[in-house]
């Protein structure tokens, strides 16, 4: 999610399950709604259609493969329920298929798809001729784009990364902090790093009208050369912050949304891997920290839990945070 720092736009308010003290969005005779959901939080949309078919490629991606097995196979079925219908229209167009049978001609169907051809069931007549080159030559743009859906579903490339369940808000060098943590849950090491914060406010005005404020949120470092463990993400809440003087309570009322964008180079993949995180007010964890997740084993060797990666304890004190956290100017100053 990207905006401008000081951009400021006013809108209907999204549906959030959270908040429900604007209202109902949809109203009689309002336009279809389109749903578009990032993490637990939800935007609506009219005038977009939720399904679009003149854009199947998106479609079909976009679909998790529960959803893209299950519409395959319906499709599939469908396919030959049609030509089924059109053999078993005309009697005798399949030769030794049972006379009013529609099984005999739906399975002849399915082996015409696939090309299989046992033997025992063929067209007999020109009618089934025609309808079985129809059939064949759509079994073969079946096969060749499910062939490519399933080849691009598969080579995708995913980061791999493990967030935190919560952020939180502890004390860093004296200041409140904002903290993010995240790992590499893949075994080789990602390169070239990036991260951006963002904030999504909601503010009522005087005439009681909603604006949401995007702004993004400065990070203390936003670039790693490497990312071979966890990387601690931190935003000093000082001054320029806008979250300076936020506690819960008012984190909750403005409905603070955090949003986490992670874009890194994996070089076994020789591609750019990208992730999106985001988390509501409730989860931001306020007088929480990180616990430590990175050992040392006794040949020397750092040891990371990816499993306890989100894991809190009490905010007792100013401490250094674990992974790469600081910006590179001031661990340059620090080396000198």
């Amino acid at each position: 999610m990207r905006t401008e720092p000081t951009s400021s736009t006013v809108s209907p308010a999204p549906h959030r399950k959270t908040r429900g003290s604007h209202g109902p969005i949809n109203q009689p005779g309002a336009k279809k709604v389109a749903r578009v959901r990032l993490g637990s939080y939800e935007f609506r949309k009219t005038g977009v259609p939720r399904f679009d078919l003149r854009d199947p490629y998106h479609f079909a991606i976009a679909l998790t493969w529960p959803q893209f097995l299950t519409s395959l196979f319906v499709f599939y079925l469908c396919v030959n329920l049609v030509f089924a219908a059109l053999f078993w229209l005309v009697p005798g167009s399949v030769e030794h298929a049972r006379p009013a049978s529609f099984a005999d001609v739906f399975f002849f169907s399915i082996e015409t798809v696939a090309t299989v051809g046992y033997g025992d069931m063929y067209p007999a007549t020109l009618y089934g001729h025609l309808i079985a080159s129809i059939e064949i030559v759509c079994g073969l743009a079946f096969t060749a784009i499910l062939t490519g859906l399933t080849f691009v579903r598969f080579s995708r490339p995913r980061a791999r990364l493990v967030f935190a369940a919560n952020p939180v808000i502890a004390m860093h060098h004296g200041r409140p902090t904002l903290m993010v943590r995240v790992g590499n849950g893949r075994t080789a090491v990602l390169a070239d790093a990036m991260a951006r914060l963002n904030v999504l406010l909601c503010e009522i005005g005087a005439g009681g009208e909603v604006f949401h404020r995007a702004q993004e949120l400065r990070l203390e470092r936003a670039r790693l050369p490497i990312f071979p463990l966890s990387w601690t993400l931190m935003h000093v809440m000082d001054e320029r912050s806008p979250l300076h003087g936020y506690d819960a309570t008012r984190a909750i009322e403005a409905d603070a949304q955090v949003f986490v964008t992670i874009e890194a180079h994996d070089p076994t993949l020789a591609t750019t891997v990208r992730d999106l995180r985001n988390y509501s007010a409730k989860e931001i964890r306020f007088g929480m920290r990180y616990s430590d997740v990175v050992t040392t084993a006794r040949d020397g060797t750092p040891v990371m839990d990816l499993t306890r990666i989100g894991a809190l304890e009490p905010d007792v004190g100013d401490r250094q945070e674990q992974g790469w956290t600081e910006r590179e100017e001031l661990s340059s100053g620090l080396r000198e």
